[in-house]
């Protein structure tokens, strides 16, 4: 018999993962504005932070922990999109920079899903 594994949290994982190498990308091609420069070093860490955090919870000790770790996530993905949308681009990377906003407001939603279930 075949065992089936569980990997949504891998999926997750890889998402929160690609999120925060989108953001870094992005940054890379942002005019350096003396604002710029402060918001993108938030933003970075921020977008980081996701990810570090969800795969903390996959690891937690105690649901307590876990369900900590996930609003963790959640408030990071919050932040996240607002420091985007505080970010000054051109109207290239406008298209790029919505992307990222709509992509941190789904992982917010994903992570508030998963606090609802986790009570």
């Amino acid at each position: 018999m075949t065992k089936i594994q569980n990997t949504k949290h891998y999926d997750l994982e890889e998402r929160t993962l690609k999120f925060a190498r989108g953001v870094i990308e992005f940054t890379n091609k942002t005019p350096k504005t003396l604002a710029n420069i402060e918001i993108i070093k938030q933003l970075v860490r921020s977008a980081g932070s996701i990810g570090a955090n969800y795969i903390e919870a996959n690891e937690s000790l105690s649901k307590k922990d876990f369900v900590m770790r996930i609003k963790i996530c959640r408030k990071e993905a919050k932040e996240s999109g607002y420091w985007l949308k505080l970010i000054v681009t051109n109207k290239v990377m406008e298209r790029e920079k919505n992307n990222l906003i709509q992509e941190a407001t789904e992982l917010t939603k994903i992570f508030g899903a998963i606090l609802e279930k986790s009570k």
